[in-house]
Protein backbone atom coordinates (compact mmCIF):
# COMPACT_ATOMS: atom_id res chain seq x y z
CA UNK A 1 0.00 0.00 0.00
CA UNK A 2 1.21 3.54 -0.66
CA UNK A 3 0.08 4.89 2.72
CA UNK A 4 2.69 4.39 5.44
CA UNK A 5 1.55 2.06 8.20
CA UNK A 6 1.93 2.72 11.93
CA UNK A 7 2.62 -0.25 14.18
CA UNK A 8 0.35 -0.84 17.17
CA UNK A 9 0.91 -2.85 20.33
CA UNK A 10 -1.74 -4.32 22.62
CA UNK A 11 -1.76 -2.27 25.82
CA UNK A 12 -4.45 -4.26 27.61
CA UNK A 13 -8.13 -4.92 28.26
CA UNK A 14 -10.45 -3.15 30.66
CA UNK A 15 -13.96 -4.11 31.76
CA UNK A 16 -16.81 -1.84 30.71
CA UNK A 17 -19.08 -1.00 33.63
CA UNK A 18 -21.74 0.61 31.42
CA UNK A 19 -22.13 -2.09 28.76
CA UNK A 20 -22.88 -5.48 30.21
CA UNK A 21 -20.37 -8.03 28.97
CA UNK A 22 -18.38 -5.47 26.97
CA UNK A 23 -14.68 -4.69 27.23
CA UNK A 24 -12.34 -2.01 25.93
CA UNK A 25 -9.34 -3.30 24.00
CA UNK A 26 -6.60 -0.64 24.12
CA UNK A 27 -4.03 -0.49 21.33
CA UNK A 28 -1.01 1.84 21.50
CA UNK A 29 1.15 3.18 18.70
CA UNK A 30 4.67 1.78 19.10
CA UNK A 31 6.51 5.02 18.36
CA UNK A 32 4.18 7.53 19.98
CA UNK A 33 1.76 8.46 22.74
CA UNK A 34 -1.64 7.77 21.20
CA UNK A 35 -3.96 5.01 22.35
CA UNK A 36 -6.98 3.54 20.55
CA UNK A 37 -9.72 2.03 22.76
CA UNK A 38 -12.00 -0.41 20.89
CA UNK A 39 -15.17 -1.81 22.46
CA UNK A 40 -15.37 -5.59 22.01
CA UNK A 41 -17.53 -8.45 23.27
CA UNK A 42 -16.82 -10.78 26.18
CA UNK A 43 -16.02 -13.83 24.03
CA UNK A 44 -13.45 -11.92 21.97
CA UNK A 45 -12.02 -10.32 25.11
CA UNK A 46 -11.62 -13.76 26.71
CA UNK A 47 -9.84 -15.06 23.61
CA UNK A 48 -7.40 -12.13 23.68
CA UNK A 49 -6.90 -12.29 27.46
CA UNK A 50 -6.11 -16.02 27.41
CA UNK A 51 -3.32 -15.44 24.89
CA UNK A 52 -2.00 -12.31 26.64
CA UNK A 53 -1.76 -14.25 29.90
CA UNK A 54 -0.08 -17.23 28.22
CA UNK A 55 -2.83 -19.67 29.18
CA UNK A 56 -3.55 -22.84 27.23
CA UNK A 57 -7.22 -23.92 27.17
CA UNK A 58 -7.79 -27.69 27.35
CA UNK A 59 -9.57 -27.61 23.98
CA UNK A 60 -8.90 -25.14 21.15
CA UNK A 61 -11.02 -21.98 21.15
CA UNK A 62 -12.36 -20.69 17.84
CA UNK A 63 -9.26 -18.58 17.13
CA UNK A 64 -6.98 -21.51 18.05
CA UNK A 65 -8.96 -23.68 15.63
CA UNK A 66 -8.47 -21.04 12.92
CA UNK A 67 -4.71 -21.11 13.59
CA UNK A 68 -4.58 -24.93 13.40
CA UNK A 69 -6.73 -25.00 10.26
CA UNK A 70 -4.60 -22.34 8.55
CA UNK A 71 -1.32 -24.01 9.43
CA UNK A 72 -2.64 -27.38 8.24
CA UNK A 73 -3.26 -25.85 4.81
CA UNK A 74 -0.04 -23.81 4.87
CA UNK A 75 -1.70 -20.39 5.21
CA UNK A 76 0.11 -17.75 7.25
CA UNK A 77 -1.15 -14.38 8.47
CA UNK A 78 1.66 -11.89 7.82
CA UNK A 79 0.02 -8.85 9.40
CA UNK A 80 -3.24 -7.31 10.56
CA UNK A 81 -4.22 -3.86 9.27
CA UNK A 82 -6.92 -1.65 10.81
CA UNK A 83 -7.65 0.26 7.63
CA UNK A 84 -10.88 2.19 8.20
CA UNK A 85 -12.94 3.86 10.93
CA UNK A 86 -16.55 4.59 9.96
CA UNK A 87 -19.40 5.59 12.27
CA UNK A 88 -17.46 4.36 15.29
CA UNK A 89 -16.68 0.96 13.76
CA UNK A 90 -13.12 -0.16 13.06
CA UNK A 91 -12.56 -2.21 9.89
CA UNK A 92 -9.62 -4.62 9.70
CA UNK A 93 -8.11 -7.08 7.27
CA UNK A 94 -5.85 -10.10 7.55
CA UNK A 95 -2.94 -10.03 5.12
CA UNK A 96 -2.32 -13.72 4.41
CA UNK A 97 0.26 -15.69 2.47
CA UNK A 98 -0.74 -18.88 0.63
CA UNK A 99 1.33 -20.53 -2.09
CA UNK A 100 3.46 -17.37 -2.44
CA UNK A 101 0.31 -15.33 -3.07
CA UNK A 102 -0.88 -12.46 -0.86
CA UNK A 103 -4.57 -12.69 0.04
CA UNK A 104 -6.46 -10.02 2.02
CA UNK A 105 -9.42 -11.14 4.15
CA UNK A 106 -11.91 -8.78 5.82
CA UNK A 107 -12.21 -9.26 9.58
CA UNK A 108 -13.71 -7.77 12.71
CA UNK A 109 -10.94 -5.98 14.60
CA UNK A 110 -11.42 -8.10 17.73
CA UNK A 111 -10.98 -11.30 15.71
CA UNK A 112 -8.02 -9.82 13.83
CA UNK A 113 -6.23 -8.95 17.09
CA UNK A 114 -6.92 -12.42 18.51
CA UNK A 115 -5.40 -13.98 15.40
CA UNK A 116 -2.44 -11.58 15.39
CA UNK A 117 -1.58 -12.84 18.87
CA UNK A 118 -1.76 -16.47 17.75
CA UNK A 119 0.16 -16.01 14.51
CA UNK A 120 2.62 -13.71 16.29
CA UNK A 121 2.24 -11.11 13.55
CA UNK A 122 2.24 -7.29 13.75
CA UNK A 123 -0.81 -5.03 13.92
CA UNK A 124 -0.85 -1.81 11.88
CA UNK A 125 -3.09 1.17 11.22
CA UNK A 126 -2.87 4.51 9.41
CA UNK A 127 -2.31 8.08 10.58
CA UNK A 128 -5.85 9.17 9.62
CA UNK A 129 -7.32 6.56 11.98
CA UNK A 130 -5.02 7.55 14.84
CA UNK A 131 -6.00 11.19 14.26
CA UNK A 132 -9.69 10.31 14.55
CA UNK A 133 -9.58 7.72 17.34
CA UNK A 134 -6.36 8.24 19.26
CA UNK A 135 -6.31 9.42 22.85
CA UNK A 136 -3.08 11.34 23.53
CA UNK A 137 -1.58 10.96 26.98
CA UNK A 138 -0.12 14.13 28.47
CA UNK A 139 3.38 14.27 29.98
CA UNK A 140 2.16 13.26 33.44
CA UNK A 141 0.23 10.28 32.12
CA UNK A 142 3.17 9.11 30.04
CA UNK A 143 5.40 9.14 33.08
CA UNK A 144 2.87 7.07 35.00
CA UNK A 145 2.65 4.47 32.20
CA UNK A 146 6.43 4.27 31.84
CA UNK A 147 7.32 4.24 35.54
CA UNK A 148 11.00 3.78 34.84
CA UNK A 149 11.23 7.37 33.55
CA UNK A 150 12.16 10.19 35.92
CA UNK A 151 9.47 12.58 37.08
CA UNK A 152 8.81 15.35 34.55
CA UNK A 153 9.20 18.90 35.76
CA UNK A 154 5.94 20.85 35.95
CA UNK A 155 3.70 18.80 33.68
CA UNK A 156 0.78 20.67 32.12
CA UNK A 157 -1.74 18.59 34.05
CA UNK A 158 -0.43 19.99 37.36
CA UNK A 159 -1.48 23.58 36.57
CA UNK A 160 -4.11 24.79 39.01
CA UNK A 161 -7.28 25.24 36.99
CA UNK A 162 -11.00 24.77 37.60
CA UNK A 163 -11.90 21.15 36.80
CA UNK A 164 -15.59 20.35 36.25
CA UNK A 165 -14.76 16.67 36.85
CA UNK A 166 -13.28 17.34 40.27
CA UNK A 167 -16.56 16.88 42.14
CA UNK A 168 -17.23 13.44 40.62
CA UNK A 169 -16.38 10.22 42.45
CA UNK A 170 -13.92 7.75 40.88
CA UNK A 171 -16.83 5.36 40.27
CA UNK A 172 -18.74 8.10 38.44
CA UNK A 173 -15.65 9.01 36.43
CA UNK A 174 -15.13 5.39 35.35
CA UNK A 175 -18.75 5.19 34.23
CA UNK A 176 -18.40 8.47 32.30
CA UNK A 177 -15.18 7.20 30.70
CA UNK A 178 -16.87 4.00 29.49
CA UNK A 179 -19.73 6.05 28.05
CA UNK A 180 -17.36 8.47 26.30
CA UNK A 181 -15.37 5.63 24.73
CA UNK A 182 -18.56 3.83 23.65
CA UNK A 183 -19.71 7.03 21.93
CA UNK A 184 -16.26 7.50 20.31
CA UNK A 185 -15.91 10.86 22.13
CA UNK A 186 -12.18 10.62 22.64
CA UNK A 187 -11.52 14.21 23.65
CA UNK A 188 -13.80 13.91 26.68
CA UNK A 189 -12.53 10.37 27.35
CA UNK A 190 -8.99 11.71 27.51
CA UNK A 191 -9.97 14.40 30.04
CA UNK A 192 -11.80 11.88 32.23
CA UNK A 193 -8.88 9.44 32.08
CA UNK A 194 -6.51 12.25 33.12
CA UNK A 195 -8.71 13.01 36.13
CA UNK A 196 -8.83 9.33 37.18
CA UNK A 197 -5.02 9.13 36.94
CA UNK A 198 -4.66 12.29 39.06
CA UNK A 199 -6.73 10.64 41.80
CA UNK A 200 -4.40 7.63 41.83
CA UNK A 201 -1.27 9.74 42.42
Amino acid sequence: MDKSKIKLNILGLSYSQTQSGAYALVLAEEEGERRIPIIIGAVEAQSIAIKLEGLEPPRPLTHDLFLNFSRAFKIEILEVVIYKLEEGIFFSELVCLHNDEIVRIDSRTSDAVSLALRFNCPIYTYEEILEKAGIVLDVGDQDEVASEKSEPSAPKSSKPAPRPLADKSVQELKKMLDEAIAKENYEIASEIRDEIKRRKT
